[in-house]
């Protein structure tokens, strides 16, 4: 009598090479001959439940899996097929178990994201299921797949089309219902152009930017006008702010004293935006007072004096996103490359503090020097770049305000839909990455 092992072995050879030239019902009956020696084995467990399901007897499949499962548990595909077999039988819940259980091993399987998200959509669970559609988008689209129907498998395309309108309809209910509140106080008509903004950021319409200069990253409002350098006229505060120049001169020194002083794009990214005309690497430093929206306490108490300027500002304040206060120091040599903004609902003003020769900001392709305590506000929306080609630092005060011309009610609205939108995109793990002001 052979041993065990050597049975197996050519049980598992014979019914790979009847696979191979097609003989599926030798192939089984190899397997089965092979799951009397090891009756855990999860390759013909596998195998088995597959015929069974082509029989119809979808329990014996689920049984036969949950056994393959039990053999191998760490093997993802075992719970996404499992999963899949689960939701044929009608057990969302079971199904919608598996396959988290098999994506939390695997998460870039993204047809079981799609599938998990059937699962929750078929349980009623809508958010989840819209989060889930998500997932499988983003994990799908990350390995050049669904893309398009050519991208699509075939057998997927209906359901891939059915999770893009649940998505788009879900986001829709979602960011429809931030706004309502708004409309009921402010009323309808207040709040037109936000809507058109929302449509415009959904893809439901086209943004017909006015000027193919300007092209928002994240979120463009339609109806007003676009410039590139704003007058000084539509910010009447800036005056104090130019008054306070050389007290803010006096606080900014004594941090370049201490070089208490971070990259402004972090460690890793200076490569994909800054260029050197000098001998040394290009530094882009910064300290921060407001940080994404986040009160930099420390800074503040080292600089009170700029730091109570900055909050008597109607500075642009939406949680976890603005306000973005901050010294910008540029190293000589320094070239901040050319790039876009995220929205043309606020703008950008610098307080030039230090301006040696040879630096300038350049907007839209139009080129504004600094002067030493005269403010300037543009749009960062259009393309824009700045640069520092003498041997000294150069550095600015960074605020950010809204623009001017959106009402109260467009301010509390944007206000309350880019939240919206900050909260989604975290909890969909689909965050976009802000470019840097300059």
């Amino acid at each position: 009598m052979q041993p065990p092992l050597a049975v197996s072995a050519a049980c598992r050879e014979q019914a790979l090479a009847a696979w191979q030239r097609g003989d599926a019902a030798t192939a089984e009956q190899a397997f089965r001959r092979l799951l009397e020696v090891l009756p855990d084995d999860a390759e013909a467990l596998q195998f088995v439940a597959t015929c069974e399901l082509g029989r119809g007897d979808v329990e014996r499949a689920i049984a036969l899996l949950t056994a393959a499962h039990r053999a191998q548990p760490e093997d993802a595909a075992v719970l996404h097929r499992l999963g899949e077999v689960q939701m044929l039988a009608g057990a969302h819940q079971a199904a919608a178990d598996s396959l988290h259980q098999g994506l939390q091993l695997a998460p870039g399987m993204f047809v079981a994201r799609l599938r998990l998200g059937v699962a929750l959509e078929q349980l009623g669970r809508r958010h989840e299921a819209m989060l889930a559609y998500l997932g499988a988008f983003d994990a799908a689209q990350a390995q050049g797949r669904w893309l398009s129907d050519d991208t699509t498998a075939p057998g997927l395309r209906e359901a891939v089309k059915h999770a893009a309108r649940f998505v788009a309809a879900g986001r829709r209910e979602l960011f429809d219902a931030v706004i309502e509140p708004l409309r009921q106080r402010y009323g309808r008509s207040e709040l037109a152009r936000v809507d058109q903004c929302l449509a415009i950021y959904l893809h439901e319409r086209a943004a017909d930017l006015p000027d193919p200069r300007q092209r928002p990253t994240f979120l463009y409002f339609p109806g007003i006008p676009s410039r590139t350098f704003y007058p000084r006229e539509r910010f009447p505060e800036h005056a104090r702010l130019e008054v306070a120049a050389g007290t803010i001169g006096e606080e900014l020194r004594d941090v370049l004293a201490q070089d208490d002083l971070v990259p402004f794009l972090g460690t890793n990214a200076s490569g994909e935006l800054l260029d050197s005309s000098g001998t040394q690497g290009p530094a882009w430093d910064a300290f921060f007072f407001y940080r994404h929206g986040l009160r930099h306490d420390l800074h503040c108490a080292r600089c009170p004096r700029t730091s109570a300027m900055l909050d008597s500002l109607p500075l642009v304040r939406v949680r976890e996103h603005a306000p973005e206060t901050l010294f910008s120091v540029l190293r000589p040599g320094t070239h901040i490359l050319p790039h876009r903004g995220v929205t043309n609902t606020r703008l950008v003003t610098h307080l030039p503090l230090i301006v040696p020769p040879d630096c300038a900001l350049r907007v839209g392709g139009e080129t504004h020097v600094w002067e030493q305590g005269r403010c300037v506000t543009f749009d960062d929306t259009f393309e824009h770049e700045a640069w520092n080609r003498s041997t000294q630092t150069r550095v600015v005060l960074i605020l950010d305000s809204w623009n001017p011309d959106l009402s109260e009610a467009e301010r509390a609205a944007v206000t309350d839909l880019v939240a919206a939108i900050g909260d989604f995109n975290r909890e969909s793990g689909t965050t976009p990455a802000a470019p840097p002001q300059s």
